[in-house]
């Protein structure tokens, strides 16, 4: 595991210097979710392909630029998924965004998760790491991640960061999040995934919301590169996280690019969220 881990770090490091000096451009690609690929998700998920083709304990990889799985080692142990660099359509107005990994074993559903780690490329580049325990690393001078912190989240926490096109949203999720913000909590959504679930980490607590919409019902957000990592993170720093009536990591893909509305926060607000739902 830990080479997986080193090999995400070596790919990060490299990854932050493409955004740094590399063509931010369109390519003329579109994805399997239909996306138009910027030149920097392709470059990206070719560094990370190269740097996991060097560990043998990965058999296979699954990325959210990809149409299907690709083998690399057959007599490899895990599977992983990632999103190369989630949100990458802000790289143009200069805001965070980050990668996110899922570490799979026997499977790709939620309960095949072994392990999940994303990267922040920010004014810092920090990575965050869980298995056991939810370990924040920050990248220091010298190219190198070391570590800052352990990450628990509060009972309750201050943030709201409410996603989706708000004119597809059901009556019931207006309800519950006009009632959160009733209550005192502050907006912080900067559009990108990673930046503002790391911001509910370290800020101790909240909710991030990304409900089925009119025009998305099953959600937008992918289950094996996005969804399943951050519950297992979130699960791990003692918050929670569902898809409005069940646990996210009790749920299985239909296919590698499978979605679901998901809610990730701290308990009191997931619990807020279950409530509501359960109505409906």
């Amino acid at each position: 595991m830990q080479k997986i881990i080193d090999a995400i770090s070596a790919a990060a490091v490299k990854i932050k210097k493409a955004i740094e000096f590399s063509d931010t451009g369109y390519s003329e690609h579109i994805n399997k979710t239909g996306d138009t690929q910027l030149k920097l998700d392709i470059a990206s998920d070719l560094i990370i392909e190269e740097e996991f083709a060097k560990v043998s304990s990965i058999k296979s990889i699954v990325s959210e630029e990809k149409d299907e799985a690709k083998l690399l080692h057959a007599n490899g142990r895990y599977i992983v998924a990632y999103d190369p660099l989630d949100g990458s359509s802000l790289v143009d107005v200069n805001l965070s965004i980050g990668s996110i990994f899922g570490i799979y074993e026997n499977g790709t559903n939620g309960s095949d998760l072994v392990c999940a780690v994303y990267v922040v490329y920010g004014p810092r580049v920090e990575m965050v790491a869980t298995d056991k325990e939810v370990t924040l690393f920050r990248l220091n001078q010298n190219g190198k991640f070391v570590k800052i912190k352990e990450i628990k989240l509060n009972e309750k926490g201050k943030l709201n960061a409410t996603g989706a096109t708000q004119k597809g949203w059901a009556a019931y999720h207006k309800k519950l999040i006009d009632e959160i913000f009733a209550e005192g909590y502050r907006l912080r959504y900067s559009g990108g995934m990673v930046p503002d679930l790391h911001q509910i980490l370290l800020k101790g607590g909240g909710l991030f919301s990304y409900p089925a919409t009119t025009d998305a019902p099953k959600g937008k957000l992918r289950l094996l590169f996005e969804v399943f990592p951050f519950a297992f993170v979130f699960e791990k720093a003692g918050g929670a996280a569902v898809d409005g009536k069940k646990r996210l990591l009790e749920l299985k893909p239909l296919h590698i690019h499978d979605t679901s509305p998901c809610f990730f926060g701290s308990n009191t607000e997931i619990k807020k969220v279950l409530n509501e739902y359960a109505k409906h």
